[in-house]
C-alpha cells in the first residue's frame, strides 16, 4: 500500500482528494492536515510515503513544509497539488525537494498516477506548466527583493517594512526600485503584484 498524507486548508477539496485516493486498492490516505505547522507531527504519527501539500496553507506553506519534510523524513515523496499552476511555484518547489506539481483541475486520474509515480521513484510535473516555467525562466528577484515585495503586498509602508526586516528605509527604497525595475512595473504594488502572479514570492 502507498501511504498518503494530505494538506489543504479547504476541507472540502481535503475530502475529495482523500475520496479519489481512497478508492483505489494500492493507496491508503493516513492523515488529513489543515494547515502546514501540523504536516510534520502528522508525518512523525503515520509515516507517509507520499505527502501532497497545498502550496498556500495557514502557517507554514507547502514549500516550506517540503523543504522541512526533506530533512526530517526524507524517504516521503512530496508533490505539490495546487490550484496555482505559477511557473515560480514550480521552480521553488523543485528546489525544495517536491518530486511531483499538479494542479487542483487536472483529472483525478492524473492524480492518482502521479501518488504512483512518484512512489516509484520517478518525478512527476503537469506539462503545461513545465513548458511554461522553461520559458519565463527562474525568476529576476533576490531573495530581499522578494521579502520586501510580500511586505509590499500588504500595504505596508517603507518605514514599516524597513522596522520588519531590521533595514534602513533607504535600504528597503532600493530594494522597492530595483524590484520595480526588473519587472517593469510602474510602482511597488504592481511590481508586489505581478511578483506574486508568477509564483515568485
Amino acid at each position: 500500500m502507498i501511504r498518503v498524507l494530505l494538506a489543504d486548508d479547504q476541507a472540502m477539496v481535503r475530502g475529495a482528494l482523500a475520496t479519489v485516493l481512497g478508492l483505489e486498492p494500492d493507496i491508503e490516505v493516513v492523515a488529513q492536515v489543515g494547515s502546514g505547522d501540523e504536516v510534520l507531527a502528522a508525518a512523525a504519527r503515520t509515516a507517509p510515503d507520499v505527502a501532497l501539500l497545498d502550496v498556500q496553507m495557514p502557517g507554514k506553506d507547502g514549500l516550506q513544509v517540503a523543504a522541512e519534510l526533506r530533512r526530517a523524513r526524507p524517504g516521503c515523496r512530496v508533490v505539490i497539488c495546487t490550484t496555482f499552476g505559477r511557473p515560480g511555484y514550480l521552480a521553488r518547489a523543485m528546489t525544495a525537494g517536491a518530486v511531483g506539481f499538479v494542479v487542483k483541475d487536472a483529472p483525478p486520474e492524473q492524480l492518482v498516477e502521479a501518488v504512483r509515480r512518484v512512489h516509484g521513484g520517478l518525478r512527476v510535473v503537469d506539462p503545461a506548466l513545465a513548458a511554461e516555467s522553461l520559458a519565463t525562466g527562474e525568476g529576476p528577484l533576490t531573495a530581499r527583493e522578494r521579502e520586501v515585495l510580500r511586505l509590499a503586498l500588504g500595504g505596508g509602508t517603507a518605514a514599516d517594512m524597513a522596522a520588519a526586516l531590521h533595514l534602513t528605509e533607504g535600504t528597503v527604497r532600493n530594494h522597492l526600485s530595483t524590484a520595480i525595475g526588473k519587472l517593469g512595473a510602474r510602482n511597488r504594488a504592481e511590481a508586489a503584484r505581478l511578483a506574486d502572479e508568477r509564483g515568485w514570492l
